[in-house]
């Protein structure tokens, strides 16, 4: 799951040696990642739609074309998830597997990241919540952690021009008091510059967990009390919803979360907001993850039958 978030996909290699435990170094001969077979055919017309689902289930958007937008072949416009979360797991494992240092990993996975924010784009998903580095990571080696958080910085410093062009919206979620000042300030300036961006709405989750996400909103919610302000009687899910990281958000309950590197686990991401969601586990690690797996995905979402406890939709 630890991944640093880059919409870049030139970013250059970083020396870091300031622990033994793991020496990122410059490699010139980074292999690219195992490549996938073609992926099913597209079918590119002007009747293609951009679909936007409200929570009633009604459909915004159709019958109006979408100019040089896409429909893969398989996919129902109308049943496309709007939220998606992603638990990039693998990267290291990608870079190992190859022999190659373990940022050779972190930064092979940001085309995969790419490559999954342009889909979601072209087909007309709303949200995407990316697991970029838990609050567990900071128990990783400390050339490791160094490496990650300039390389999330470097990326968002990169991609500004990219993220208004391509309309973009970044939210940050997660523990920010942990990050470095600069890179506080970078995400709040961020977060200013693209909140008016209608279309996508990217949301990166570093430092962060769910537990932590439920205990601070458990705390908000307790000085409200304290203050007079609420009863304890007033707290029920609506107000929990209120008042956890992902608010930020018009869909903050993900209709479907992927998993890569065939782990079968949620790993602390977003605990209470999964409540519902349909899972997928994938057996590719992140890096080699890319438009046919991602495809595969949102194929077996909708061939499922969601249920809510027991109501059918």
């Amino acid at each position: 799951m630890l991944f640093s978030l880059s919409l870049s996909l030139s970013i250059s290699p970083t020396t870091l040696t300031s622990s033994p435990r793991f020496k990122f170094h410059s490699c010139p001969h980074v292999l690219p990642p195992t490549p996938k077979p073609p992926p099913p055919r597209l079918r590119a017309s002007s009747q293609a739609h951009h679909v936007i689902l409200h929570d009633n289930g009604t459909v915004a958007g159709a019958g109006a074309p979408v100019e040089e937008n896409i429909l893969p072949a398989g996919l129902r416009p109308e049943s496309m998830p709007r939220h998606v979360a992603l638990v990039m797991d693998g990267n290291r494992r990608w870079a190992r597997i190859r022999g190659l240092p373990v940022g050779s990993g972190y930064e092979a996975g940001v085309r995969s990241l790419r490559s999954v924010v342009e889909l979601c784009c072209k087909l007309g998903i709303r949200v995407l919540s990316v697991f970029a580095f838990s609050s567990e990571n900071w128990f990783r080696p400390q050339a490791e952690v160094e490496f990650l958080m300039e390389l999330f910085e470097r990326g968002m410093r990169d991609e500004m021009g990219s993220l208004l062009r391509e309309n973009i919206r970044i939210s940050v979620i997660g523990d920010s008091s942990k990050l470095s000042r600069s890179l506080q300030e970078l995400i709040t300036r961020t977060e200013e510059t693209t909140k008016t961006n209608c279309g996508l709405q990217l949301i990166v989750a570093v430092s962060y967990s769910g537990q932590y996400d439920i205990v601070q909103a458990c705390q908000k919610i307790a000085l409200k009390v304290k203050d007079g302000l609420i009863e304890p009687n007033d707290i029920n899910e609506s107000l929990i919803k209120e008042e956890l990281e992902t608010n930020c958000t018009e869909f903050p309950y993900p209709d479907l979360l992927i998993r890569t590197s065939g782990e079968l686990r949620i790993s602390n991401f977003l605990l209470w907001q999964l409540a519902y969601t349909e899972l997928f586990f994938a057996q590719s690690l992140w890096p080699d993850f890319g438009e046919v797996e991602f495809l595969e995905a949102l194929q077996a979402f909708q061939q499922r039958q969601r249920r809510y406890g027991g109501r059918d939709f």
